[in-house]
């Protein structure tokens, strides 16, 4: 009796695995679903696969590897975090920090060109002292209150 529950948790342990694996395998000749999901007879042979690789002692490592290496990286859905899946996923990301640079950037230098080009022009026209004060004093970029503003903005 006791010999038949260990077969019975054995095999169920054996179909928990299969199906855990199933689910994180992409059926080739579907696409869109897993093979777990898939009646595709490649689906059905890589479910086979699997379970026969399990009863074989291999652990869910070995058997990703080995549907990585025969049908190639696009079959997992949770491809390996290396170089090339780095790039992918940051690309987005440094482009939009450049982008954000960028315009911070330019409105910093298109709000300090504004202060600038007011203050010569007040420079050569001929004003009083007093003018002249206080259009330096209205001209003159207001510092940031609080210290550091966000992006200088």
């Amino acid at each position: 009796m006791e010999k038949k529950d260990e077969t019975v948790t054995n095999a169920r342990v054996v179909e928990a695995r299969a199906r855990n694996i199933s689910n994180k395998v992409r059926c080739t000749e579907c696409g869109g679903q897993s093979i777990e999901d898939s009646q595709a007879d490649i689906a059905i042979l890589l479910r086979q696969l699997i379970r026969d690789e399990i009863h074989s002692g291999k652990s869910d490592k070995d058997i990703f590897d080995k549907l990585r290496n025969d049908y190639g990286e696009t079959v997992l859905y949770e491809p390996t975090f290396d170089r090339q899946t780095a790039i992918i996923w940051l690309s987005p990301v440094l482009v939009a920090g450049a982008a954000a640079g960028i315009w911070a950037y330019q409105k910093h230098r298109q709000r300090t060109n504004v202060h600038i080009m007011a203050l010569n022009l007040v420079r050569g026209v001929p004003l009083t002292p007093k003018e002249k004060q206080t259009m330096l004093e209205i001209l003159t970029p207001p510092s940031p209150k609080g210290g550091r503003r966000w992006l200088g903005l």
